[in-house]
């Protein structure tokens, strides 16, 4: 099938093994997108806000994310803090430490750059 739509059946009968069937769920393929981007990605949007948790596998140390808002793109750097570091988990927004891991979202159609440490 098309490797870029959600596919309700993957067959494992002779002679169709591997091949897949009743593509295009729209509905399935959002409920994945939200799976990868707010569970995996841990990116969820509250209100004007982003909260960043990162889920992701140990192997990964960094990843980016840029993320359009109205008008405006946050160019999203997430890094994996070494694991005996004892800095705690942080948002940087255009080179200043914020108070809270949330990431205020403005549409002031200027480009973002965030950088956010987790454990």
């Amino acid at each position: 099938v098309e490797p870029y739509v959600a596919v309700a059946d993957i067959y494992a009968v002779a002679p169709h093994i591997g091949r897949g069937g009743w593509t295009w769920y729209t509905g399935s393929a959002g409920w994945l997108y939200r799976l990868l981007v707010e569970t995996l990605l841990g990116i969820e949007r509250e209100g004007n806000f982003l909260r960043i948790t990162p889920q992701v596998p140990n192997s990964w140390t960094t990843y980016k994310v840029h993320y359009r808002f109205r008008q405006t793109v946050f160019h999203i750097t997430i890094n994996r803090l070494a694991p005996n570091s004892q800095e705690p988990h942080s948002l940087v927004l255009d080179g200043h430490l914020q108070s809270t891991t949330l990431l205020p979202l403005v549409d002031d159609q200027i480009e973002h750059h965030v950088e956010v440490r987790f454990k």
